[in-house]
Order: C-alpha cells, then sequence, then structure tokens
C-alpha cells in the first residue's frame, strides 16, 4: 500500500476495496492514475481531474487472458468483444501453433483454411475483413496497433514460420539446418518487434486431416526457436497436448520440461481438463507437471473455470463432428445442399449409424435450445435421448428430423458433460503449476463464447462454490500470468504500473447467458455474452468500458 499524495491525478478512484493483484489481503483505499500510470494506491489526498466513487465494488487490476485466437478478428475490432465487458484488458492471441504471420502473399489461403478448420473462423470473413496487407510478424503488429481499444499480446505461430520458411514441405518433413537458421531469425525479429513468444502444437489437423506443419518439428527446430524467442529477454511457449492419448499428452509434458532444461523458457500446455470418462487424466497430468518442477523446468498449464459446454448448429461449423466423417464432409457443402443430403431418406441410415457409433456419449447429454419451425417448439429445452423414446425413433435420427425441419439452424445445447464438477475443477484451479486460460475466446464463435471465463471465476468459484477468495481468485487472473509470461508492468496495482483497472461489484459479478448474433463480417454468426457487475474497465488509463457501455476510449498497446 502506498500513502497519501498530493497532486492533481487525472483519475481518481474512491472508497473501494483495493485487491492489487499480488494475493496480499483487500483493503480500503483510493487509485489514483496519471498519464496512463497508475501514481498513488492506499490513500490520495490530492483531487483528481475526473473522480469515481467505488463504494461496494472492488478495484483490481485489469484480467489478463492468455488463450485467445483474436488474431482475424482484431483486424476490425479493435476492443476483441466481448472480452473487454468482463474485465479482460490484455489479450494474449497467436495460440495454437496459429498466427497470421509470416505469411507470403501466395499463402494466405493456406493459413485461412487452417485456422477455418482449426479455430473455425469462416473463409467470407477473412474475405471481408482480413487484408492481408502485411508479411512478417512486425508488419501485423504495425497493422493492428493502432487505435487498439484493449491490450494485445501477440504470439508468433509455429506452423506459421514453418510454412513461409518451408511452404508445402513443411507437412513432410523435418527441416534442414538452413532452414532452422531462417526460422530462427524470422522469431528473433518478431521478439523484437514486440511479440510475445512461439505457439505450437501436438494436436492439430489441417483442412485436408494433415497434420499441421508444426506437429513435423524435430527437438532440435523446437529448442532453436525457443533459443532465438529467449534472446529477447522474455518469452513463453505454448502449446496443446495431444489429448486423444493421455500417455502421449504426459510425454508432450515430458518434452516441455526438456525444452524449458534447454532453454530457460517457460512453457504452457493448454488445457488440463476434468472429463469424467477418463477420471484420472486431470491428476496424472498435475503429477507430471509436479515431475517437471521437480527437474527444474518451467513448465505449467491453463485451465479454465467454465465447464466445457457447448453447441451444435448443423449449419454452422462443429468440430465435435470432425470424427463422424460422413457427417464432418456434409457440413462443409454450400447450406443449401447441406439440408437436401441430411434430409435424403437413402442417406439417413448411414449418417444415423456413424453418429451413434462415434459420438453416442455426445448425443446422449444433448438437449434442443433454440428452434425455429413451429413443430420443433415443443422439444425445447428437451434431451435428445427423451425425445427419441417418446418418438420410437433412434436419437441421432430424431437429431436429424428436428434439424432439418429448421434448415439446420437448430441450437443442440451439450451441458455439463466435462470440466463440470467444481470439487475437482476448484482443485485443477487452484493448483500452483496451472494458469487459468484456455478460453479461446475469439475462437469456435458458433458453438461457445470463450470469453467470459474471468467473471466465471468470480461469479462460481468464488461467490457461488465459496472455493476461492476475491483476491487468490484475481491474483490468478492478474499477477500470476503477468510474471510468468513477461506481461511487463501490468497485472499488479502498484505505483508506476500501467493503469490497467477493473471495478466490480463482487456481489452481483457474472458472465450473463450466451447470445446468438450476427455481427461478424462475412455475414457470420458468433455467441457472445454480456457480462453484469463489471462497472468500468479501464485501459492505460482510459475508461473503456462505463456500466455495459464502450466510450470511444482507444488506449491500447501491444504488450
Amino acid at each position: 500500500m502506498m500513502g497519501s499524495m498530493m497532486g492533481q491525478a487525472s483519475l481518481v478512484i474512491r472508497n473501494g476495496r483495493i485487491v492489487d493483484g499480488t494475493g496480499s489481503p483487500g483493503y480500503a483505499g483510493d487509485l489514483a492514475i496519471t498519464d496512463g500510470k497508475i501514481v498513488a494506491v492506499g490513500a490520495y489526498d490530492g483531487k483528481g481531474l475526473t473522480e469515481i466513487d467505488a463504494k461496494g465494488m472492488v478495484i483490481a487490476p485489469g484480467f489478463i487472458d492468455i488463450h485467445t485466437h483474436y488474431d482475424p478478428q482484431i483486424c476490425w475490432d479493435k476492443l476483441a468483444t466481448p472480452s473487454l465487458e468482463h474485465g479482460v484488458t490484455t489479450v494474449v492471441m497467436g495460440n495454437c501453433s496459429l498466427s497470421l504471420a509470416p505469411v507470403r502473399p501466395n499463402q494466405k489461403t493456406k493459413l485461412i483454411r487452417m485456422f477455418e478448420k482449426i479455430e473455425d473462423i469462416k473463409q467470407a470473413t477473412f474475405d471481408a475483413a482480413v487484408p492481408f496487407d502485411w508479411e512478417t510478424f512486425g508488419d501485423y503488429l504495425e497493422k493492428i496497433r493502432p487505435g487498439l481499444g484493449i491490450n494485445v499480446g501477440a504470439l508468433v505461430g509455429h506452423s506459421a514460420i514453418r510454412y513461409y520458411v518451408m511452404g508445402t514441405d513443411s507437412q513432410e518433413r523435418i527441416a534442414t539446418d538452413d532452414e532452422i537458421a531462417q526460422m530462427c531469425a524470422i522469431m528473433e525479429a518478431a521478439m523484437a518487434a514486440g511479440a510475445l513468444g512461439l505457439s505450437t502444437s501436438y494436436v492439430d489437423i489441417d483442412e485436408d486431416g494433415r497434420p499441421v506443419p508444426s506437429r513435423l518439428a524435430d527437438m532440435r527446430e523446437k529448442i532453436a526457436l525457443c533459443h532465438a524467442m529467449a534472446k529477447s529477454g522474455r518469452g513463453v511457449l505454448q502449446t496443446v497436448p495431444y489429448f486423444i492419448d493421455i500417455e502421449q499428452q504426459l510425454a508432450n509434458i515430458e518434452e516441455l520440461g526438456d525444452i524449458s532444461l534447454a532453454t530457460g523458457v517457460v512453457c504452457s500446455i493448454a488445457p488440463i481438463t476434468y472429463n469424467p470418462t477418463a477420471p484420472e487424466n486431470w491428476s496424472r497430468s498435475l503429477a507430471k507437471l509436479e515431475d517437471q518442477q521437480k527437474r527444474g523446468a518451467k513448465v505449467f498449464g491453463q485451465s479454465m473455470p467454465r465447464s466445457f459446454d457447448i453447441n451444435i448448429i448443423l449449419s454452422e461449423t462443429s468440430f465435435l463432428l470432425y470424427p463422424v466423417r460422413k457427417w464432418d464432409m456434409l457440413m462443409k457443402l454450400p447450406l443449401g445442399e447441406r439440408i437436401v443430403a441430411f434430409a435424403d431418406p437413402v442417406a439417413r441410415p448411414v449418417l444415423v449409424e456413424s453418429a451413434e457409433r462415434r459420438i453416442m456419449p455426445l448425443l446422449k447429454n444433448m438437449a434442443v435450445g433454440r428452434v425455429y419451425a413451429p413443430e420443433n417448439q415443443q422439444y425445447l429445452g428437451r434431451k435428445l435421448p427423451e425425445i427419441a423414446l417418446a418418438t420410437g425413433k433412434s436419437v441421432a435420427d430424431i437429431m436429424l428430423d428436428i434439424a432439418v425441419a429448421d434448415g439446420l439452424r437448430t441450437e443442440f445445447q451439450i451441458r455439463g458433460a466435462i470440466h463440470a464438477d467444481p470439487e475437482i475443477v476448484s482443485i485443477i484451479l487452484d493448483h500452483p503449476l496451472i494458469h487459468i486460460g484456455g478460453s479461446d475466446a475469439g475462437a469456435h464463435v458458433t458453438q461457445f463464447c470463450g470469453a467470459g471465463d474471468t467473471c466465471d471465476m468470480l461469479e462460481r468459484y468464488v461467490r457461488g462454490y465459496g472455493k476461492m477468495s476475491v483476491e487468490r481468485a484475481v491474483h490468478r487472473m492478474t499477477g500470476e500470468p503477468a510474471k510468468a509470461w513477461g506481461v511487463r508492468g501490468r497485472g499488479t496495482l502498484a505505483a508506476g504500473q500501467a493503469a490497467d483497472v477493473v471495478i466490480f461489484d463482487p456481489a452481483t459479478i457474472a458472465r450473463g447467458e450466451e447470445i446468438f448474433v450476427s455481427d461478424f463480417p462475412g455475414g457470420a454468426s458468433r455467441y457472445v455474452r454480456h457480462a453484469t457487475g463489471i462497472d468500468k474497465v479501464i485501459v492505460n488509463g482510459a475508461v473503456v468500458l462505463d456500466k455495459g457501455q464502450y466510450t470511444e476510449a482507444r488506449a491500447g498497446e501491444i504488450v
């Protein structure tokens, strides 16, 4: 706590409960800001050009979301909506080996298709709003920098670097020494231009079902890139494990330990979740992270507070249907042809059989959400197995009947199936080797809204379940990731720090319900959530969100 300070600040927040992002107990006090920096925390005797009364509210550092995919969206939406509405003042994008740079003029189609497949961001959206008038990573950062309303930390995608240097060979073989040298030069230049680190993947596939470029890299390439990154004095390596097989996931964590020990970098693997169909996997993963810590390696997992709730809309996209090849093939068709194909009575038995063989656990957990046809109103909120029993049809058959009647626009909801047990999830969230992350905000936008995890943490795990104090939860979403990820000068409320601040009511903060809206370029739709209980969000000293409404302030930076 900093004591009394005379003078005039540009903004003073009075009478709130200061929770400073260090995990220390909260206390009543004021916060003074001048020129985008915090100048006093505790008592401030001077006047503010603007004063805010935060009585009954918590004053905390702005939340940091370390796992987003806003890379395309930030091109047209400098606020990264709706993350700011949930108190997030810094988003880290470029995860899972994918970034929009570096890219050669003739390579953008491949990057778009990988984003389409892995992150469910449509070609039409790219065509309408992502100009690709850059080549280097530095060019891309300069393109998105003007007018930012939120702070952006940008990871360089390993698959993007590899494809830039090796072209189609990037998905065929290991790299030569010369190719690795070229990749390292690109990595060094990207860090010098302001990149936050590197992302890779052990699991992702491209539009043709082939491993993404990063999965062809050997250890000498990974270690060389991490050495190149570390020359900047900072840098984190983020990756996705091969979560399909727990033994491979554990081997991935072990390999990250080797990389960290060889290069000194922090490694982050996402996500670590609880799945009741494989109930030991989460604890085995945590134990493996602990093993790496004992070796002296810096390897962390990421996990999120929310249940892995998801929606399937057959007129959109769905990564849950990838295992059902016959369905996945139809999902690639234009909508008119897709409706005809799913309605085809000749093909129906094959479609039903393949779905019930490959994804029956999903089908059993599916309920009918939003419907359009009058005859479907009777099914609203009901589980598919219940409807199937009443109609004498199979579960997949009734799902297709309902969807076809709605022109495939029916919302099928999966709720509470994965990462939903608060007793186990709270253990994961409180583990010292877990960072709060894995939100995927900006990706899979027609299946769920990744934004809102910050409010969910405070709404459920602090207020609802009582599993964590406000101070601990705030620390986990602010000071802790800022320190581990090298987000310098942010994450705590202290004099000299950037004035990223969220003011919220701990008694009412909530993430809000998912709403399906059509506000994406190219005629695309997405799910959003509008938080409650967030009074103000301040980015670098400027109030960007005031009682749920965006202001004209645009003070975001590349961090």
